[in-house]
């Protein structure tokens, strides 16, 4: 079989690609994996590192007012199209993957009448590429209930290393691994691999006044932020963690974003958590964690409401509460797809099959 997955711009349309790219080469060694995208975005980097080929287009980002760029956007998009379907027929793909981003737009218009393609959405919201690709598409899968019309819900591809975690049997290597004593409880905090500034603010200042007593703070701030001036035997900073199978291990809590990605890793691994939807966009971070909080898996704050003051009021008495930690993090795990990738991969094979 010979896929093209199109995901490209930022790691969360390409994680999920990559991830089913990895299920399907897991169960045959044969399967051709091409990648789309352009010289733009994050895949560049991320593509090649994980084994795979990427093939570049030129980037059709969707201006969002009246501009000169908005004007040339035919052009552009054609252009796209043709290479992409250049691209399609010279690889004898079977498949086409979309997983949103604008990267995936050439690639429904190339597929289009000519080969079969399936659209994944990871956020309760989808965005334009994937409205547009959903109407005409031989499949659709869904990670959020209702995103889109006749989509399956198949939930977000995870890597194996998440899929497959079994914290309670990783709990002390993951606390040797950071320098953690197995006896305390651990808040993992991050906001993405850039870090968030408000975030790490807060947690400078929950560090600082010693809110969380005896709590030890793992905290990734993000490669591209200073490093925080603080010194305590409670607190592990990070720029950035590589194996977030290991955090999540030595984790009881996390405070975070709520990404698509990150709402569907922590209720695969069972963890309760905090989320501080990112307060851009359009508002799909609230509704990705939407779900997590009606299972009682999780609790939500305004980025503008998250503070030490609401750490000190809220987190502080949770943390306390070994009973409700214990129970939303069978609640969150209850509505978790460790085996999304799996049934992704299922649907892909299907719609492939029809042409094969």
């Amino acid at each position: 079989m010979r896929v093209l997955v199109a995901g490209g711009g930022t790691a969360g349309h390409i994680e999920p690609a990559l991830n089913l790219a990895d299920e399907l080469r897991r169960r045959d060694e044969a399967t051709e994996i091409l990648a789309l995208g352009t010289s733009r975005g994050l895949e560049v980097s991320l593509v090649p590192a994980r084994g795979y080929e990427l093939a570049l287009i030129p980037a059709v980002p969707m201006p969002r007012k009246l501009t000169l760029d908005l004007l040339k956007l035919p052009l552009r998009l054609r252009q796209a199209i043709k290479e992409t379907r250049a691209i399609i027929d010279g690889s004898n793909i079977d498949v086409v993957v979309g997983f949103g981003g604008y990267v995936s737009i050439p690639a429904y218009f190339a597929a289009r009448n000519n080969t079969p393609y399936v659209v994944h959405e990871a956020n309760a919201r989808p965005g334009i590429a994937n409205r547009i690709g959903a109407r005409f598409a031989n499949a659709v899968a869904e990670c959020v209930p209702g995103s889109l019309a006749h989509a399956v819900v198949t939930g977000n591809p995870l890597r194996q290393s998440i899929a497959r975690l079994d914290r309670a049997a990783m709990r002390e290597q993951a606390r040797a691994h950071f320098g953690i004593p197995n006896s305390t409880l651990v808040v993992l905090v991050f906001g993405g691999s850039l870090g968030a500034q408000s975030l790490n603010r807060v947690i400078g200042e929950v560090v600082g006044d010693n809110i969380l007593g005896d709590v030890v703070i793992l905290h990734s701030y993000g490669n591209k932020n200073d490093a925080p001036a603080l010194a305590s035997d409670h607190y592990v900073p990070l720029p950035y963690i590589e194996h977030m199978d290991l955090a999540y291990a030595a984790a009881d809590f996390v405070i975070c974003r709520s990404g698509a990605m990150t709402v569907a890793e922590l209720t695969a691994v069972g963890l309760p958590a905090c989320y501080v939807p990112l307060p851009h966009g359009n508002g799909e971070q609230s509704l990705n964690a939407a779900p997590v909080l009606a299972a009682g898996g999780g609790i939500i704050i305004e980025d503008a409401q998250f503070s030490k003051t609401f750490v000190r009021e809220v987190l502080v008495p949770l943390l306390a509460d070994q009973e409700r930690l214990s129970t939303m993090a069978r609640n969150a795990r209850s509505i978790g797809k460790p085996d999304a990738a799996e049934r992704l991969a299922d649907l892909v094979e299907s719609v492939a099959g029809g042409k094969r």
